[in-house]
């Protein structure tokens, strides 16, 4: 009788065990969903208070992304206003001739969906130029000599007036600097390695242990005829005529010698470059080439630019390739398919000469030839009896190509023309510090 009350007593209190777990998932499940619904309220709440003007409650993914888009644009448009107003203020620049150029988008080649050929590994995208119109400028000071953007009321003053400014070192070092910003911040990730390819427009001239990268157009006939009087193989630089400098063989190039004779002189000679003025350069080019007589370029050049920009040519024109006008040529120029090849004496000077790989120790210019010359001359050692020449040799009755007839020869191609001109050869306004040519450029 005893052990069955006992087990009575145990068989309640299985019972009431098994109940007991039941009971208590009940009450954590009821408080689990009171603390679910409390969180969903108050994340609720919390968009309710934060939300963006465009961004309503219930709109899709993809909606607030657009509406999200949308305000993004409007504020970098807005950023872009600020830093171009930024921009504006007038900064002046010592460095002879030019000053450093503005930064501004181009909306003229987004309108007109224009398309730029890349030529060579330094040849900038649309998405790099993009970058570079709209950056901030770089601008440095060294030793006084300040660098900055000019303004674009100004920039249009681009000639020999600002030579009267006496070349120093002040100078040369800052163009220096520029020029390593410049490859710093926009070509720092080409490769730094050189080859024959890159050296091929360097004249060696061993005795003075000179390095000269040769820029047609500008002055690179009278500075070969003064290397080769450096070198011994003439006796002045007068009685050297344009065939015997460019096709006599007096100089030999860089790339010449084999990886180790190219490496030596690179680190222990002087490096030299000449620039000049980007479109005053190519108007001189084309004047020489074209409105002269001239059988090579007239026949390489001449016809296939007649054929293929030319309405209803005549037999003579395409049989000869006389007479290409500037409009023609320009369209050439711009051309993605050009009927015909790049040329060096209208290819961009950063192409020619790769300042980016080379470190030049002295960059000219030349609007300031004779100074800057001499001024170097007497630099390396030159003996003094000896300058650089300054005769005009080929055709030596024709003006020597000015920002005035610059001007007068891109009065003939259209505005949007002109603008892709310049983007073209932006790169070269840029590390060689020039500013815009035209004011009606973007």
């Amino acid at each position: 009788m005893l052990w069955m009350k006992w087990k009575m007593v145990v068989d309640s209190l299985r019972g009431r065990r098994r109940r007991m777990p039941c009971s208590l998932w009940f009450l954590l499940l009821f408080a689990a969903g009171g603390l679910v619904l409390f969180i969903h309220l108050r994340d609720l709440s919390e968009m309710v208070q934060h939300q963006g003007p465009g961004v309503k409650l219930g709109s899709t993914p993809r909606q607030s992304r657009e509406t999200l888009s949308t305000q993004d644009s409007e504020r970098s448009k807005s950023d872009n206003y600020q830093d171009h107003q930024a921009a504006e203020g007038i900064l002046s620049s010592l460095i002879p001739p030019m000053q450093f150029p503005h930064f501004e988008e181009s909306r003229q080649m987004a309108t007109t969906g224009s398309r730029e050929q890349d030529i060579g590994s330094l040849h900038v995208s649309k998405r790099q130029r993009k970058l570079l119109k709209t950056s901030p400028p770089i601008s440095h000071t060294n030793n006084n000599v300040s660098v900055s953007s000019s303004s674009p009321s100004s920039s249009s003053s681009v000639s020999s007036s600002s030579a009267s400014v006496s070349f120093s070192p002040d100078i040369l070092q800052a163009r220096r600097k520029l020029m390593k910003d410049v490859c710093a911040k926009y070509k720092s990730r080409i490769s730094k390695t050189i080859t024959g390819d890159h050296v091929k427009h360097l004249y060696v001239e061993d005795k003075h242990k000179l390095l000269y990268c040769q820029v047609p157009k500008a002055g690179c006939s009278n500075w070969k005829r003064t290397l080769i009087v450096l070198a011994g193989k003439a006796r002045n630089a007068q009685s050297l005529q344009h065939d015997t400098v460019h096709y006599g063989q007096k100089l030999r190039t860089l790339n010449t010698f084999d990886h180790q004779g190219i490496m030596q002189r690179l680190e222990t000679y002087t490096k030299i470059i000449f620039v000049r003025e980007p479109l005053e350069r190519i108007v001189s080019a084309y004047r020489d080439k074209f409105e002269n007589p001239n059988n090579y370029y007239h026949n390489l050049f001449g016809k296939p630019i007649i054929s293929k920009y030319r309405v209803n040519p005549s037999l003579a024109a395409l049989k000869t390739g006389n007479g290409v006008t500037f409009k023609e040529f320009v369209r050439y120029l711009l051309d993605v398919h050009r009927p015909v090849g790049m040329d060096i004496h209208w290819e961009q000077m950063n192409q020619l000469c790769h300042p980016c790989l080379i470190d030049y120790d002295f960059i000219g210019k030349f609007e300031n030839m004779e100074e800057e010359s001499n001024f170097l001359l007497r630099l390396t050692g030159a003996p003094p009896n000896i300058t650089l020449p300054s005769f005009k040799d080929r055709n030596p009755t024709d003006l020597r190509t000015s920002l005035q007839i610059t001007q007068k020869y891109f009065s003939q191609v259209s505005q949007s023309e002109k603008q892709r001109v310049y983007d073209f050869y932006y790169m070269d306004y840029m590390m060689f510090n020039y500013s815009k040519p035209f004011k009606d450029l973007y």
